[in-house]
């Protein structure tokens, strides 16, 4: 009998400094090489967490030395990434001027992903972002 297992959660954590984003975004990119179809949330997947993490490592009021931890999951046909930091905060989306250098990260997350939220962490310390990502369609070929 042919049974077919999909990848379960993967978790780690890496340091709060901006330098670990690549970091979080190649082991996405390893994780997702494990599906069959991986490659149709790549660029919007690589994107959102990218600024969920950057988000956590440049809002979070928890001391420099706490670790972020990242999560993903496929959940039906949706990605489904964490973000789980110990800080306080919580994320408030808001428009950007067209001017305005910064804080764009809520509203690709929020543009990007099918639907967001942020929720207390199991055991209170901190707070967890997550995204879910639809994949794309697959391309037909004539």
């Amino acid at each position: 009998m042919l049974m077919s297992h999909r990848p379960r959660t993967f978790v780690a954590r890496l340091d709060s400094r901006t330098e670990s984003t690549p970091l979080a975004r190649y082991l996405l990119r390893a994780y997702l090489s494990g599906l069959p179809s991986g490659e149709r949330y790549g660029d919007t997947a690589e994107l959102l967490l990218g600024e969920l993490f950057a988000n956590a490592v440049q809002h979070c009021d928890a001391p420099d030395d706490r670790h972020i931890e990242i999560r993903f999951a496929l959940t039906g046909d949706r990605l489904r990434l964490e973000v789980h930091d110990a800080g306080t905060g919580q994320p408030s989306l808001h428009t950007p001027a067209s001017d305005d250098e910064h804080g764009r990260g809520l509203f690709l997350v929020n543009e990007l992903a099918e639907r967001w939220g942020c929720a207390s962490r199991p055991g209170g310390i901190g707070k967890f972002v997550w995204a879910l990502v639809a994949p794309t369609p697959a391309l037909v070929t004539v």
